[in-house]
């Protein structure tokens, strides 16, 4: 089976993306907040086609409670995967991505809404060890761009899910590590 690969986005690459999974504005969008260092759009591919996006929002939350309950935690947000690549392992490298580079600038922790109804992202995020933040649904604005340019604003209905991401690093060797290591098999 093919590896997904996945990068941050370049110029290059929008055009390719925006065919492939639609909403040019939101490509844009997500481009130029990454060119301010305000997220990370990640782009996917598998072999050399466009696969999937999602975006490390690194702003403060839009969304009141999660501000609240979440002060200055970077979200995932908009994992999008071509309807005829799933489960192929593009989402899990998407969001482990997203996460390497939040190691990589000293960040351990990490947050995502998902709709209530949107089962199969659900399970990724629980198999990716996501866990619910205990504070209940919130309400939560999805922005899509209509072909005519319109920009359609749709309140959903989430769970907030979060996760503890731990640096990793080898475990220290202990004596009885060293000893085993030494003896003859």
């Amino acid at each position: 089976m093919t590896e997904p690969h996945v990068r941050p986005a370049d110029s290059a690459d929008l055009e390719s993306f925006a065919t492939a999974l639609g909403d040019r504005a939101f490509f844009a969008d997500r481009f130029e907040r990454q060119r301010k260092n305000d997220g990370v759009l990640f782009l996917g591919w598998l072999r050399s086609r466009a696969a999937g996006v999602v975006y490390l929002w690194l702003e403060e939350a839009e969304e009141p409670d999660i501000a609240r309950h979440l002060p200055g935690v970077p979200l995932i947000t908009h994992l999008q995967v071509h309807p005829d690549l799933r489960r192929r392992g593009v989402g899990t490298a998407l969001v482990r991505a997203a996460e390497r580079r939040l190691l990589q600038k000293g960040r351990y922790r990490v947050a995502l809404a998902v709709q209530t109804d949107n089962h199969d992202a659900a399970r990724l995020y629980k198999h990716l060890g996501y866990r619910d933040w205990g504070h209940g649904e919130v309400i939560c604005l999805a922005r899509t761009t209509s072909p005519d340019g319109t920009v359609l604003t749709e309140e959903e209905v989430c769970y907030v899910l979060v996760r503890d991401l731990v640096p990793s690093t080898p475990a220290p060797r202990t004596e009885a590590d060293s000893i085993a290591a030494s003896r003859p098999c």
